[in-house]
């Protein structure tokens, strides 16, 4: 509940208290255009890390890997982006902060530490078995059946 309160009510108010008092320093056109540069510059910079954070997460994949860092990483991103076209000077701050590749690899070590991930290893497909799943010894074996509506006529 804290934690909301502090995102929809005091945030709001510290960036519009911000955004005047630099309105108030520089000037209102001075102001926007430099709301609208830290968005520019920060799409860009989105842009290019995100690219190089999904070619990071494919050739994990293609490796055999789960590409959860790449996943939170993506994330991150993500709401960085979204903090970046958000008119103010703390969400750009904080979106910025998103955007350098050490502090954002802390935060998503942090946060895949408190995750428990399970996975299907994705060595296993291709194996050449009619169902693409090698099974092991010791795994369970489900059989069924199915069918389409057009085969019970």
């Amino acid at each position: 509940m804290r934690t909301l309160f502090l995102i929809f009510v005091i945030i709001p108010v510290l960036e519009m208290w911000l955004l005047i008092t630099v309105g108030n320093y520089l000037g209102a056109l001075p102001t926007i255009g430099l709301v609208l540069l830290t968005a520019f510059v920060g799409v860009n910079l989105l842009r290019a890390q995100g690219f190089e954070t999904l070619w990071r997460g494919r050739l994990r994949f293609e490796e055999g890997q789960l590409p959860a860092r790449e996943i939170a990483e993506g994330i991150i991103l993500a709401v960085s982006g979204a903090l970046l076209l958000t008119p103010g000077f703390v969400t750009d701050v904080v979106g910025f902060a998103g955007l350098v590749p050490f502090l954002r690899g802390v935060v998503a070590q942090f946060v895949l530490s408190r995750m428990v991930i399970g996975s299907v290893s994705t060595r296993e497909y291709g194996s050449g078995s009619s169902a693409g799943h090698r099974k092991s010894a010791d795994e369970d074996v489900i059989e069924g059946e199915s069918w389409d509506e057009k085969d019970r006529l």
